[in-house]
């Protein structure tokens, strides 16, 4: 849920029961973990936390908020250890998706603001780089029936015109990797 951190408490806990349902309705048992609880522990307890799960869930939201609560958790290093090891599963959509990217460089504007810093986190530069998990960024909600896709128009132009490899994904499609193979579906 951080990537919906910029939202008041009642508006986050309203999602998070829709996203559980959501996962509850697939036969899963979702769990929510908070990164803002690991902010500053070091990534041991959050890596002992995450080992835990065969899968981690990201909603969408910011994606500049959600790559702060990786770093500040530590979680953005132990992602890369368990998905590199395929001790974990990951998934999400949205900013979920743009976060694994090599750069955060065209997302921002109108789409998200990189420079907001939500309640709870502690003030700092925003953060540019993405995991790097993909070789490639991810402009979601492209040409699709959501209120950000005239914005990400924006994106892909500036990824296209700056040169950066990228996968624009329409609402509903999705990005599966395996190994050093990936498809979109």
């Amino acid at each position: 849920m951080n990537a919906y951190d910029y939202h008041g408490a009642e508006r986050r806990g309203a999602s998070l029961r829709r996203e559980f349902e959501a996962l509850e309705g697939l036969g899963l048992e979702p769990v929510e973990v908070d990164l803002r609880r690991y902010f500053g522990a070091g990534p041991e307890k959050v890596r002992e936390v995450l080992a835990g799960f065969d899968g981690v869930y990201f909603r969408g939201g910011s994606v500049f908020v959600l790559r702060r609560a990786l770093r500040l958790s530590g979680a953005d290093e132990v992602l890369k250890e368990l998905l590199a090891d395929d001790a974990i599963v990951y998934a999400g959509y949205s900013a979920a998706a743009c976060v694994l990217g090599p750069t955060l460089r065209g997302i921002e504007g109108e789409v998200d603001d990189p420079a907001f810093v939500p309640d709870g986190y502690p003030e700092g530069p925003a953060l540019w780089d993405g995991l790097g998990i993909l070789p490639f960024c991810v402009a979601p909600h492209y040409r699709s029936d959501h209120p950000e896709t005239l914005e990400i128009e924006q994106t892909v132009q500036y990824l296209i015109d700056h040169h950066l490899p990228f996968v624009a994904l329409r609402d509903g499609q999705a990005i599966v990797v395996e190994g050093d193979d990936w498809t979109v579906v």
